[in-house]
């Protein structure tokens, strides 16, 4: 077995596998960039290598670098984790060709599978199902439009090199390809370096479903069962469980049969994942009238990988030290077994109300439920952070990944909701309270699950408050109270209890919420306190524990948390959480207003490209500008009707958070 490896990679991923590789006795180098100097992948492992700059193209992507620090601290193999150089085959030829092992399939697989178009023709004679489409070398964007009339609408373009979500587009109507196109080769050459795409038929009601397979050197391949990825936001996988609700086994077999036919018909080694496309042409409650088409195969280990982990009791990074080193696969078809479900929440620094816009920012609380990190347990979490740590724009928006396993689907839903609510962030947007949302739609509940969920669903997910108002401005009224307790002296004179020779202490406190402004009133009574708060009135009692409080207002009782930073009070309870603002009318006495007609980066990135020009006229919602952060393209739109007055920076222009793009002048 190896004694030392390196890890080129980062984040949560680096750690995993960290953790792996430790409980083996083996030991590990970490790679690190500039931003990533003080991360926490660079302390989880045993040595670590400084390759670069911040930016991926100047660090995690510069393999000869990386080859270059295996070499220097004496590691004999190279896990690449999943992203940045885990499906370059050049990478892989070029560890071969300096005397490391590279920790995963060989190059000639990522070659064969590496390109969508490819390798839907190698599907084909390997007797694979395939979504009706066009997968051919040519590319002009004429005979592309021909080719999406023919096969129909709605179509989808996928970049032939592409993976994650990006490079992707869906048309549904004719008059929007030639736009679509261009966008998505945009983005294709800018990820992937290659912009070469396929159309395909836009499967209805789809289900995206993958198995897990693995082989070895001595031509052994399985499968590990099935994962469901359909519930996706910008083509991006949200949550993943296994196994897929509602599969047969006689499916399980075909599909599992199937992706091992994929895996070895590129003499595949190592973990891979076949993904299907599933199709429910009899809705969501025929299961046998389900039918599946090869998609495309991710030839490294996914970022889902700990359900299969939960669902087989199986160590996969450890199988791949074991294949990579030589050995026979740990087991064969006939002794795995499904043990249960479990459920992955990918909790992301994003805001789900603003078309999942990323987020940057400090992690200045970070606490998480009571958990087993990398292991087989009924609550696991797997992250690449701690407290304090920075959420900066040159990497993926991924903080941490919740896992939870349960005997069935109910009480791995019941378990990943309770995990859920333990969770507590400040410091940055999250979509922790829009994945709880999630679980509760009737939906994701009883398991109708396409690609198409959230779309669906949207009234039950957006605009949508976990805690009310009276609750939210009852804990901010209390954190202030707990605040001015913690100041009171021996000094009589020091007691903040309301007491007055005459009359009923009367308390004005000024939030808003929600975007709305309110007034709430705390009045000392004989007999306690009374808070008003809009239209509400009632008894207000609270007791501390630590940092928990438990309060009672209004009808409910709950155990909250508060944390404030500056003006915002942010709120924990077991049912949700908010942020109201405690506004200080002194601070903003000199206030004069927001300034209308400007339009400012929502996040550092770069320009790629304006819509408009000075002079032009343009309507509220109309595309302005694109940007690119975080490995996303984002489209900047008008704010209101009006006329551009002029534009601030020009394409591949690098701009920070909140700097102005361009003027408008805004119509009366």
């Amino acid at each position: 077995m190896f004694t030392k490896i390196l890890i080129a990679n980062r984040g949560e991923i680096a750690c995993r596998v960290a953790a792996t590789a430790r409980r083996m006795g083996i030991k590990t180098v970490a790679v690190y960039s500039d931003a990533d100097a003080q991360a926490k992948h660079v302390a989880a492992c045993d040595e670590s290598v400084h390759i670069g700059g911040s930016a991926p193209k100047d660090s995690y992507l510069r393999w000869e670098r990386i080859i270059e620090a295996a070499r220097a601290t004496g590691a004999q193999a190279i896990h690449p984790g999943y992203g940045f150089l885990s499906e370059n085959e050049d990478f892989a030829a070029a560890c071969a060709g300096a005397g490391l092992v590279f920790i995963g399939p060989p190059a000639n697989a990522i070659r064969a599978m590496g390109l969508k178009a490819e390798s839907k023709q190698l599907m084909e004679k390997a007797g694979v199902p395939l979504v009706p489409g066009y997968h051919g070398a040519g590319q002009d964007p004429a005979m592309l439009h021909q080719e999406a009339d023919r096969i129909g609408y709605p179509v989808l373009i996928k970049a032939s090199a592409g993976g994650g979500g990006k490079g992707m587009r869906l048309v549904e109507k004719t008059e929007d390809f030639a736009a679509a196109l261009e966008s998505c080769k945009r983005e294709a050459i800018n990820s992937f370096g290659n912009d070469a795409v396929l159309i395909e038929k836009y499967v209805l009601r789809p289900r995206h479903i993958e198995i897990q397979v693995f082989g070895d050197t001595h031509g052994n391949c399985v499968y590990l069962f099935e994962r469901d990825c359909s519930v996706q936001r910008r083509h991006q996988k949200v949550l993943e469980e296994a196994p897929a609700p509602g599969m047969t086994e006689a499916l399980r077999k075909q599909m599992g049969e199937a992706a091992v036919a994929a895996a070895k018909a590129v003499g595949y080694v190592g973990a891979g994942t076949v993904e299907f496309i599933v199709e429910q042409p009899g809705g969501y409650d025929q299961p046998d009238a389900m039918k599946f088409y090869f998609m495309e195969m991710n030839t490294r280990l996914q970022v889902e990988h700990p359900v299969t982990e939960a669902i087989t009791g199986e160590d996969l990074v450890q199988w791949q030290l074991l294949v990579a080193n030589g050995q026979p696969l740990p087991k064969q078809q006939g002794d795995l077994k499904i043990i249960g479900h479990a459920i992955e929440a990918r909790i992301c620094a994003e805001n789900p109300e603003n078309n999942f816009l990323p987020a940057t920012g400090t992690l200045h609380v970070y606490r998480k439920p009571v958990c087993s990190s990398f292991s087989i347990s009924d609550v696991r979490i797997d992250d690449g952070v701690r407290e304090g740590d920075a959420i900066s724009p040159f990497y993926d928006s991924m903080i941490a990944k919740l896992i939870v396993h349960g005997q069935d689907r109910a009480q791995a839903l019941a378990r990943l909701d309770a995990a859920l609510a333990a969770v507590r962030i400040v410091g940055l947007q999250t979509n922790v309270q829009f994945l709880r949302h999630i679980l509760a739609t009737p939906s994701f509940a009883q398991a109708k699950l396409d690609t198409a969920l959230i779309q669906r669903e949207e009234e039950r997910l957006f605009k949508r408050r976990s805690l009310g108002v009276d609750t939210a401005a009852a804990a901010a009224v209390v954190a202030e109270l707990l605040l001015e307790r913690s100041s009171e002296t021996a000094d009589p004179f020091s007691r903040r209890d309301g007491w007055q020779s005459h009359g009923v202490t009367e308390r004005r406190f000024d939030f808003e919420f929600g975007g709305d402004k309110l007034q709430a009133a705390l009045r000392y009574e004989p007999s306690g306190l009374v808070l008003t708060v809009g239209d509400v009135s009632g008894p207000l009692q609270f007791t501390p524990t630590g940092e928990l409080v438990e309060l009672q207002y209004n009808g409910h009782r709950d155990q909250v948390q508060t944390w404030q930073q500056g003006e915002v009070v942010h709120v924990f309870a077991p049912r949700g959480a908010a942020e109201i603002t405690a506004i200080d009318a002194l601070a903003h006495a000199g206030d004069a207003g927001s300034e209308g007609g400007r339009l400012t980066a929502p996040m550092p990135g770069k320009v790629v490209s304006f819509a408009v020009k000075a002079g032009d006229k343009v309507s509220k919602g109309q595309p302005l500008a694109v940007m690119e952060a975080m490995k996303m393209e984002h489209t900047i739109a008008a704010p209101a009707d009006g006329e551009v007055v002029e534009l601030l920076f020009v394409p591949g222009d690098q701009v920070t958070e909140g700097a102005e793009l361009l003027k408008l002048k805004v119509a009366e």
